[in-house]
């Protein structure tokens, strides 16, 4: 069979959709290209049971509509999969709908879509696209396959769990999603079929280039937090071997070249498996020919483990602070102490790693004082070099998340109109805090790079040209962070 994963185009005069596993979906000015690991292993996995795979990131190669729609044209594959979120949603519909509409021949291609919008609303696209599968769960890989399997073997009595179709006119499901999948199991991704040098330099993360990511966990071991749509995918937490996961850094290094690695597990294991894993790669020697970062919690390293992930060759750590108000953290599960944040910057800072910090505008019940408390402590942690990059978004209550449940059974919400979720306007109704000032606070969160104590401690820290243009990078995608909420 002949099988397209695509990105396709997307409305582009908000600015470039960063759609491909992203957790916030954002439209940006300044583009960044997440490398898609759970697609690319879907497509690594078709390839090896024998399917024709074409990889079409239409975002990442700036195709537009009309080159799309004849690509399709010309290829009639048997098989289109797109990975759907929630601001683009009803887009993906109506190219659905173009895509069944684009030929008058016999062979019209099956479409399938997976992402955390379709498997928290699966009917919802069914009724709404003439989509002929929906993917729920975040093992879509292993879903992919068995779909098409299914298809090519015209046994759909043989689907895994978790697929919805249409059968009579009616729409069915082959049953609750599993995540039984044995991660070690699957092989390293087919990164020249993916095209993985779309995703190795446009990505702020890398301070060397070129980049890739890795995906050693799915998803978060904590998965409670309210906002966050990740663990509608993955309400399971697994991780791989020490030994597989340092086994593919080592291809990586060989194969590749790659000079920096971003692990986009929800949270990087700890514990035993950290120290093992960090020992391991000093003992084969990666430490000193690969940075590695990854997504970590605050509250869960201890002094030593910061030390030896240092010795590892560890750079950014990326923290979820969200907020600086202890009532907020407690309201959206984050399982943090406020005291906790500084304590574990510092710390980082003193054995040499970078932490990154995201925090987040908009939440229903804080007020404006308590949005500047939160900005007051991020700007300080970034002047005085405890953090040294951050994000600052704005909440958004996704379908599948607690927080969207609290806020639609609570009355907060502005809209269910899918196309407004993407960040450019509050969507949840503020109790004490004016809508204007939502932006207003994420704008000012960015300008700290135009603070004179924050520049200083930037170029008294350079230490190579590799930081020098690290920074120049940084500060383009600031600048274009800070248009973004205009």
């Amino acid at each position: 069979m002949k099988i397209i994963i695509s990105y396709p185009p997307l409305n582009n005069s908000k600015g470039c959709a960063t759609l491909g596993q992203n957790r916030q979906f954002q439209y940006f000015n300044k583009p960044t290209y997440i490398y898609p690991v759970v697609p690319a292993m879907a497509a690594t996995l078709l390839s090896r049971f024998g399917h024709e795979v074409i990889w079409n990131d239409c975002l990442a190669q700036g195709w537009d509509y009309a080159r799309f729609l004849e690509f399709i044209s010309s290829e009639q594959p048997d098989l289109i999969a797109f990975e759907v979120k929630t601001p683009v949603v009803k887009q993906i519909w109506a190219i659905i709908n173009d895509l069944k509409n684009l030929t008058k021949t016999d062979k019209l291609p099956k479409i399938a879509v997976f992402g955390d919008h379709v498997t928290a609303l699966p009917d919802e696209t069914m009724q709404n696209s003439k989509v002929d599968f929906v993917l729920t769960g975040g093992d879509y890989d292993f879903l992919l396959l068995s779909l098409a399997e299914a298809i090519r073997n015209n046994d759909f009595n043989t689907m895994e769990a978790g697929i919805y179709y249409r059968k009579n006119g009616e729409i069915n499901n082959s049953g609750k999603f599993k995540l039984n999948h044995d991660l070690d199991a699957l092989p390293f991704m087919d990164r020249e079929l993916t095209h993985w040098k779309l995703y190795a330099f446009e990505n702020g993360n890398y301070k060397r280039t070129p980049g890739t990511y890795i995906m050693s966990a799915r998803d978060c071991w904590w998965g409670k937090c309210t906002f966050c749509s990740w663990p509608t995918l993955y309400p399971q937490y697994r991780k791989r071997s020490v030994g597989n996961v340092v086994d593919e850094i080592g291809c990586l290094i060989n194969k590749f070249k790659i000079k920096e690695i971003m692990d986009d597990s929800g949270c990087f294991p700890t514990g035993e498996w950290l120290q093992g894993f960090c020992r391991e790669i000093i003992k084969k020697g990666f430490n000193k020919k690969v940075y590695i970062d990854c997504n970590m919690r605050f509250g869960v390293l201890s002094a030593e483990d910061f030390k030896l992930m240092k010795k590892a060759n560890f750079r950014l750590l990326l923290f979820g602070l969200e907020s600086a108000n202890q009532a907020t953290l407690d309201q959206i599960n984050k399982n943090l102490k406020v005291e906790t944040i500084t304590k574990d910057c510092r710390l980082a800072a003193k054995f040499g790693l970078s932490a990154h910090i995201t925090v987040m505008f908009g939440y229903p019940h804080e007020s404006y004082a308590d949005g500047l408390k939160t900005l007051s402590l991020g700007h300080w942690l970034l002047k005085k070099g405890y953090a040294k990059t951050m994000q600052a978004t704005m909440v958004m209550p996704y379908p599948g998340t607690a927080l969207f449940k609290e806020c639609q059974e609570g009355g907060l919400l502005k809209t269910l109109d899918w196309d407004k979720y993407d960040m450019k306007q509050p969507i949840i109704k503020t109790v004490s805090m004016p809508e204007e000032k939502i932006a207003q606070l994420i704008k000012s969160m960015y300008k700290i790079s135009y603070n004179p104590e924050f520049i200083f401690r930037k170029i008294t820290s350079l230490r190579d040209f590799d930081d020098l243009k690290y920074y120049l990078r940084t500060a383009k995608r600031v600048f274009g962070h800070v248009s973004d909420f205009n």
